[in-house]
């Protein structure tokens, strides 16, 4: 692993195409996932009606469980987000 790689994974900046095995939040909550189980046509557009700052899973990580849990609950069609998480990478894993 070069210099430059290291300092962008410490980073939380590596992409798809630099780690196949991760995917990254816009791949997994899509727009077809994201119209068909809330009112929302893109996951920043669900992350902004919560005034969540988002950039990685590290950041959602950080946000409080029962917060972040809520938000779920209230703008989409799941009762949490692990049920909402599980959902989309199963739906993203049949493609």
């Amino acid at each position: 692993m070069s210099f430059e790689d290291l300092l962008k994974e410490l980073q939380g900046q590596k992409t798809v195409q630099e780690d196949p095995d991760h995917v990254s939040l816009e791949a997994l909550f899509n727009g077809a996932f994201m119209s068909k189980h809330s009112n929302w046509n893109s996951f920043g557009e669900f992350l902004e009606k919560g005034n969540f700052q988002v950039q990685t899973r590290e950041d959602i990580k950080d946000i409080p469980d029962e917060l972040f849990d809520r938000h779920v609950a209230r703008e989409t069609k799941f009762d949490n987000w692990q049920s909402m998480l599980d959902t989309a990478t199963s739906e993203y894993s049949a493609k």
